[in-house]
């Protein structure tokens, strides 16, 4: 069983009797519970970017015309990519796709998609192999004055405040290391706590 409703699904009929698409319109979809009102909002408002002609779906022209703003020549299999994903990692079959008008997303696939997208984010994986690319000796450690300068100097800059908060502590030994592993693990039990008290 899917755990999208139909009108999601990769095998979804390719036309929806008007009654079908009226109740998909009135039915809530499980993914709005994933995000609280301001996340779904901000969602709402990067898909009404996308969908320049306001129908409701993404389609080809708003793609091109997404694009066209932003410098990009899209080729002809990226813009198939787009205009075939769906939610689950799916993509429509050719024979959906030669019907032009099953090609795009609403949003409630989008939302879907997004979501799959965060979700896929391991923080406790990510943070360890982004720390390890420091610490030469896998010793657990990083040199503070190291960490200081590439927080402070290269990519999504951190102001010094922002740098101190988060090397200045228990985790910081007298000899200028801070120990990522273990804050990566307190991070973890406060992470599953919160979970577990919502």
């Amino acid at each position: 069983m899917s755990r999208y409703p139909d009108y999601l699904t990769p095998n979804a009929p390719s036309k929806l009797t008007k009654a079908q698409k009226s109740r998909a319109r009135r039915e809530p979809s499980g993914v709005f519970s994933l995000f609280q009102a301001p996340q779904i909002q901000q969602f709402k408002e990067a898909f009404q970017l996308i969908d320049h002609d306001k129908d409701g779906w993404v389609n080809e022209g708003d793609l091109k015309e997404i694009f066209t703003s932003l410098g990009i020549s899209p080729s002809k299999r990226m813009m198939d990519d787009l205009l075939s994903a769906r939610p689950g990692g799916h993509n429509r079959s050719a024979s959906h796709e030669e019907g032009g008008s099953e090609r795009g997303i609403n949003f409630t696939m989008f939302l879907t998609m997004m979501s799959e997208r965060l979700f896929e984010f391991d923080t406790e994986a990510e943070l360890l192999e982004a720390f390890g690319s420091f610490d030469e000796n896998d010793s657990g450690m990083v040199r503070v004055d190291e960490m200081k300068k590439w927080l402070g100097e290269v990519g999504e800059r951190m102001e010094e405040k922002e740098i101190d908060r988060l090397l200045k502590g228990p985790f910081t030994d007298r000899q200028g290391q801070f120990n990522y592993r273990e804050w990566v693990k307190v991070l973890r039990v406060n992470d599953a706590e919160e979970t577990d008290s919502q």
